[in-house]
């Protein structure tokens, strides 16, 4: 027995489903005896189409594709083919020829009332809609019929995906809760939305821009689920490019999205702008494609024919993902307020991501009250942020496995103190920015770029593994040719993805080597030099506008754009190290448990080479020691130094060795 709240409406549906069926059955039987008739050869006393109750399915099918009464039937000559058993003898019987039992167009035309020739051209219903399947034949009087599968089930009331669209739609099922400016927003669109249908006017496409493709699809779901719309989604890269193939495409999309009322999210995010054998097709299958249709991009496009109106979806803000992690946590927020704040600071996350960390640690809420329990809470919290990303940034660049500390860096004073006032600013971007209003002046520049100048060697790329260590985030190493293309447009995309995935995760980004990326821009002189400003130009935007933390590693500063330079918070020199400082990093370089015997920093230290190379010397020299079995001695060192002098083409001195053996 049926008591909950959905059973008048499971009543209703079943009740539909039987009359829709009898009325199908009472058509198909209408069309077996003009068959029957037919075939007896009586043309007289001939029954009227029996009449269609309010809302059945070929009531609907006829009103959607404006079928002629002749149409109609011969639409249903060919379910009565595949609902009826009898119809392939009757249709045998009616054409007088038991090799051919299948309906035609010279059967209808010749047994069903109000028949007219212009039902079999392939610009009327029919055949345009692919209602049916004309097959191959002698003649088009004479090939065999068939109803397309797709309008059958829906003739029996059974709703069901067309086959041939599974490998380019699917439905969108999102469950996701609204934020409270989502929910404006979708309300806001519906009643546009409405207004146009009410004054039937052809909806526009509407354009949902911005950097939150969760929250698009959220919206669009919304939206639809307020105009009693199905909700499906394409990837605008499954598009295809030649003409008959969209053509195809174009119609069955069309016949489902009636047959189903339905909209489409057209999907762009996997194309990128620039690309512009795709961007013709989405502009083509858009303006092409009727009915409503969501155009969900992280840029805005245009197009020439249609109406497009454009909203902005982004990721929450700063007060939305505190009210989210609150909802999400529940009675734990409270007690995590501080590692809240951090966490919001560093990781721009959207509010599936934001769920979904909560489900990764969520056994950990229930009995996670105490003190202790409250910073291993926040802890996973922080390093689920940080998986976050890593499933965008992995594909894009190196992520460094960061290991060094304050200890391991020996620099001068005023370097270290530079670097510490980095992760002091990126510590307390909060402060600062929001509390302190410093954002709402302006939306540039809130991140914290970093060039850092010195030859190869000296402990850039060092200080960077300190500074993720430091702040706690991931440091993804930007591999050039990875990201530089030779392709107009694709330096820029791939420098997109990058810095956007960089800012959700809150990952600090290395740009090793950087004068080859971030050279000054050239005097133009053809187009491979207006094409490698362009990229310039771009990275000048986008560092600008990235807000998180950004290191350059370069050994000629003199080589780098000055706009950049202009751009840049801070510039760290590190000097080539002194004969003291080599000794400390002599000091350090050897881990604690490798066996060492009689070494002498100081001596050691009248090496002139960086720290890069001395860590070289000293792990070829452990090398060494253990193939003999025995402790790294001075000679071991002596015998590494000479390789790796040989390496760099410099020669060893006497001076530099002296006193060693």
């Amino acid at each position: 027995m049926l008591t909950d709240g959905f059973a008048p409406l499971r009543i209703a549906a079943i009740a539909w489903q039987d009359a829709n069926q009898r009325h199908l059955m009472d058509a198909v039987r209408w069309a077996a005896e003009r068959l029957r008739l037919h075939a007896a050869g009586h043309r007289s006393d001939l029954a009227p189409f029996p009449s269609s109750p309010t809302g059945s399915a070929l009531e609907r099918l006829t009103e959607i594709f404006a079928l002629s009464p002749f149409e109609r039937s011969v639409l249903l000559l060919c379910a009565g083919m595949e609902l009826d058993g009898e119809f392939p003898a009757l249709c045998a019987h009616a054409r007088r020829d038991s090799t051919q039992p299948y309906p035609t167009f010279g059967l209808a035309l010749a047994i069903l009332p109000d028949a007219h020739w212009s039902a079999l051209t392939p610009d009327a219903p029919l055949r345009y809609w692919r209602l049916i399947e004309v097959g191959g034949g002698a003649s088009l009087v004479s090939s065999p019929l068939r109803i397309d599968e797709r309008v059958l089930h829906f003739l029996t009331g059974v709703q069901h995906l067309d086959e041939h669209l599974a490998g380019y739609v699917a439905p969108e099922r999102s469950g996701d809760e609204l934020l409270p400016t989502q929910a404006a927003l979708a309300d806001a669109i519906a009643r546009a939305l409405s207004q146009q249908a009410m004054s039937g006017v052809e909806f526009p496409v509407v354009q949902l821009v911005g950097d939150d493709e969760s929250a698009r699809r959220t919206v669009a779901a919304a939206v639809c689920e307020r105009l009693g719309f199905a909700l499906f989604g394409m990837s605008a890269a499954v598009l295809p490019t030649a003409p008959h193939e969209m053509d195809a495409l174009v119609r069955l999309w069309q016949r489902e999205a009636a047959l189903s009322s339905a909209a489409l999210l057209l999907d762009c995010d996997e194309i990128d702008a620039m690309d512009a054998a795709r961007a013709v097709a989405v502009a083509l299958f858009v303006e092409r494609t009727g009915g409503l249709i969501f155009l969900s991009t992280p840029e805005r496009r245009r197009l020439k024919r249609r109406v497009l109106v454009s909203y902005e979806v982004n990721k929450p803000d700063a007060a939305e993902q505190q009210a989210l992690w609150e909802q999400s946590l529940g009675s734990a927020a409270p007690l995590l307020n501080g590692h809240l704040q951090r966490i919001i600071t560093h990781f721009n996350l959207n509010a599936a991501a934001i769920r979904s960390v909560c489900a990764h640690v969520g056994s950990a809420l229930t009995d996670a009250y105490t003190p202790q329990d409250m910073r291993g809470l926040g802890v996973a919290l922080w390093n689920s942020c940080r998986e976050q990303a890593r499933l965008r940034l992995d594909d894009l660049a190196q992520r460094v496995h960061v290991l060094a500390d304050w200890d391991d860096l020996v620099l001068p004073p005023a370097q270290i103190a530079a670097l510490r006032e980095i992760a002091l600013q990126v510590r307390q971007r909060t402060t600062v920015y929001g509390r302190w209003g410093f954002a709402e002046r302006s939306d540039r520049g809130l991140g914290v770029s970093a060039l850092f100048v010195g030859a190869s060697g000296v402990g850039k790329t060092m200080a960077a593994e300190v500074l993720a260590n430091e702040l706690e985030l991931d440091l993804y190493k930007i591999d050039l040719s990875q990201v530089v293309s030779k392709y107009i447009g694709e330096t820029e995309k791939n420098l997109r993805r990058v810095f956007d995935a960089a800012e959700e995760g809150g990952a600090i980004l290395l740009f090793d080597e950087a004068d080859a990326l971030f050279g000054k821009r050239s005097e133009v002189k053809d187009s491979h030099d207006r094409y490698a400003n362009i990229e310039v130009s771009y990275l000048l935007q986008r560092m600008e506008a990235h807000r998180g933390l950004a290191i350059l590693t370069t050994n000629m500063k003199n080589a780098l754009d000055p706009a950049f330079l202009r751009r840049i918070r801070f510039v760290v020199h590190f000097p080539f190290p002194d004969a003291t400082q080599r000794a400390a990093i002599w000091r350090r370089i050897f881990p604690p448990q490798t066996p060492t015997q009689n070494l002498e920093p100081e001596k050691l230290a009248q090496l002139t080479v960086a720290g890069g190379h001395i860590r070289n010397i000293a792990l070829a020299a452990a090398f060494l020691a253990a193939e003999e079995e025995s402790p790294v001695t001075m000679r071991h060192l002596l015998q590494a130094a000479r390789s790796e002098y040989a390496k760099i083409e410099k020669t060893l001195t006497a001076e530099e060795v002296r006193g060693w053996m």
